[in-house]
């Protein structure tokens, strides 16, 4: 199971910090992870992290403003959320792949998901 959670409503320029708790299986072959869905949009990646090597994977609009982390003894991985925009909104989830290779962002590729923590950027 997977349980994202640290969504709620922020100002833009905030910040927020997501986590999400990890249970049910042993982790080192595995990557998380985040992905979101705005309102009539498709789901799309944000970021991934490989938990055996902590290999990271960012999507374009995110870089240099999310960060992404595991701490494995909690089986936890956070995703950092700073300089937040409007843009930035959405159902926001972590999902778990079996991989050994950089963390792809293609929703279609992941196996478990968990349920989504909604995040909303307005004044």
């Amino acid at each position: 199971q997977l349980q994202a959670s640290g969504g709620g409503l922020v100002q833009p320029g905030g910040s927020l910090r997501l986590s999400c708790v990890v249970s049910g299986f042993t982790l080192d072959y595995y990557a998380i992870g985040w992905f979101r869905q705005a309102p009539g949009k498709e789901r799309e990646g944000v970021s991934g992290i490989s938990i055996g090597d902590g290999t990271t994977n960012y999507a374009d609009s995110v870089k240099g403003r999310f960060t992404i982390s595991r701490y494995n003894a909690k089986k936890t991985v956070y995703l950092q959320m700073n300089s937040l925009k409007p843009e930035d909104t959405a159902v926001y989830y972590c999902a778990a792949i079996v991989t050994l290779e950089t963390p792809p962002l293609d929703q279609y590729e992941y196996d478990y998901w968990g349920q989504g923590t909604l995040v909303t950027v307005s004044s």
